[in-house]
């Protein structure tokens, strides 16, 4: 009975102490949350600010400031060059509040998202379309939003793009005598993209293309129209010389 007694004793003191030194939980705030999360942010600490304004939805205690946290949980990401997540959660946020008063900085940013994944032309494509599809959402959605212009710009660099890439397919075909392939790439190019700014280097493309197939007919009449559309073109003293040929 006594040894009994001594451990029950024991088992009480020992609980006693570890519940004295024990750290009690601090159920925190959405305002004081979010509030840390600004200042992770601030600092550039933006993990941390995620992690806190994560928190905040975690809540469930004011959708206003849960809000507030997702579109600064996507801002996070951006800043951090986590594009993925950030186009992501970009998207969800316009989902879940179409009628916001940022809904439109959203999807801006969301075209940003993509643009900024953009590497050289030889690689996947997927991000220039993906910001072009964006972008026109933004230009029909809110055609006098405050990012207007920048958006308009960042539109044409992406057709820019597309239309590099098309020269970039056509020009190997070029190489590898595959001149059937390069034709169709230039003329369907002259169709998709008469808009952007590399017209004259598409003709003279074509034109060589043409003369290199055997169409020396066709391929001077190309030649002839970027003389003609753009007599102060790069591309003309080439386009000289083959058709001297």
């Amino acid at each position: 009975m006594k040894t009994a007694a001594k451990l029950i004793t024991f088992f009480i003191l020992t609980a006693a102490i570890f519940q004295g030194c024990a750290t009690p939980l601090v159920n925190k705030s959405a305002d004081v949350l979010y509030k840390e999360g600004e200042q992770f942010y601030k600092d550039g600490r933006y993990e941390d600010a995620i992690s806190s304004w994560k928190k905040v939805k975690e809540t469930f205690q004011s959708p206003e400031i849960s809000t507030k946290a997702e579109l600064s949980i996507a801002d996070a990401y951006f800043l951090n060059k986590d594009y993925i997540e950030a186009s992501a959660s970009y998207e969800d946020f316009r989902k879940l509040h179409p009628k916001h008063p940022q809904a439109g900085f959203a999807l801006y940013r969301q075209g940003m998202s993509h643009f900024n994944q953009i590497h050289s032309i030889d690689t996947d494509q997927t991000p220039v379309k993906n910001a072009l599809t964006t972008f026109e959402s933004y230009l029909g959605l809110y055609p006098d939003g405050p990012q207007l212009a920048e958006v308009k710009e960042k539109y044409r660099e992406c057709r820019d793009k597309q239309m590099q890439y098309e020269l970039y397919v056509g020009r190997f075909y070029l190489r590898t005598d595959a001149y059937k392939a390069a034709i169709a790439r230039f003329e369907e190019s002259l169709k998709m993209f008469s808009d952007t700014t590399r017209r004259d280097e598409v003709l003279f493309y074509l034109g060589k293309t043409y003369m290199e197939d055997g169409q020396k007919e066709k391929g001077l009449e190309v030649l002839g129209q970027l003389i003609k559309e753009f007599p102060g073109s790069s591309f003309i003293a080439d386009a000289k010389k083959v058709m001297n040929k």
